[in-house]
């Protein structure tokens, strides 16, 4: 179908970013919200984007997860200063989970430069990352591996990391719903993640701005229980005053 330049324009920074505020939208393509607005009601009707409170969305399920490498590309310049940021946040000598997800991928790229980490993770390719840096010591989580992402997961993954106590758990999450909760898709996995949840000192997530308002059917946590968000955009509302509420400190990752 031939659409507008506006529209193909409007759905191509949407897909970049995951989700947008409406006002995000007005102030790229140049027109007022008005406009934007009947944009955005006119492709939701198509089904090519989804609707939230004050802005928009790519539609996705929540039952099933993206496809890894179609993950890896979504925000990619995005996750790649959330992960400079959260290196730079990381002290040398300290001990972290990592769990799965493109996100810790890209911070695991990002302590290459780091000495003295003792890393846990149950992320097949943030151990074969990490396992090139000679000062530090990755242990790999027993269980179960999902072949399309090399992820760990299932109860033998649970039982090995109760055993640890850790400085910081650097955790992706494939949603941040406007109710405060934090999402994923397999229930096996979330089981993992709200394990490493109980069992650091501080926990830290990073989401990039596609992952709010984002709907997924499994609850990992609640905001107020972990200590640091970072992430590539302003949050949109009402994430602010939830972040505030729950004592969470925000970290904006600054342009390059």
């Amino acid at each position: 179908m031939n659409r507008h330049p506006r529209l193909v324009q409007l759905l191509e920074y949407v897909h970049a970013h995951g989700s947008v505020t409406v006002d995000q939208l007005a102030t790229t393509l140049g027109v007022t919200l008005q406009t934007v607005r009947r944009d955005v009601q006119r492709l939701a009707d198509e089904g090519l984007l989804a609707r939230f409170h004050g802005g928009v969305r790519v539609p996705s399920s929540t039952t099933e997860n993206l496809a890894h490498q179609q993950r890896e590309n979504l925000n990619a310049e995005g996750k790649l200063r959330i992960a400079r940021d959260v290196a730079a946040a990381v002290p040398d000598g300290c001990s972290l989970i990592l769990n799965i997800g493109t996100t810790t991928e890209a911070i695991a790229r990002a302590l290459l430069n780091h000495s003295g980490l003792r890393v846990i993770t149950n992320n097949l390719n943030v151990a074969s990352i990490l396992s090139t840096n000679a000062s530090s010591e990755v242990i790999v989580v027993g269980g179960v591996v999902r072949g399309r992402d090399q992820g760990i997961v299932g109860e033998a993954a649970v039982d090995f990391i109760r055993q640890f106590k850790v400085d910081i758990a650097l955790m992706g999450i494939s949603g941040i719903e406007a109710d405060g909760t934090l999402r994923d898709y397999d229930y096996r996995e979330v089981k993992v993640s709200q394990t490493i949840v109980a069992h650091a000192r501080e926990v830290w997530v990073a989401a990039d701005s596609s992952k709010f308002n984002r709907p997924a059917m499994v609850e990992v946590a609640k905001l107020s229980q972990i200590d640091r968000l970072f992430t590539d955009a302003e949050p949109p509302d009402p994430f602010p005053s939830l972040l505030a509420e729950a004592q969470v400190r925000c970290t904006v990752a600054s342009q390059p």
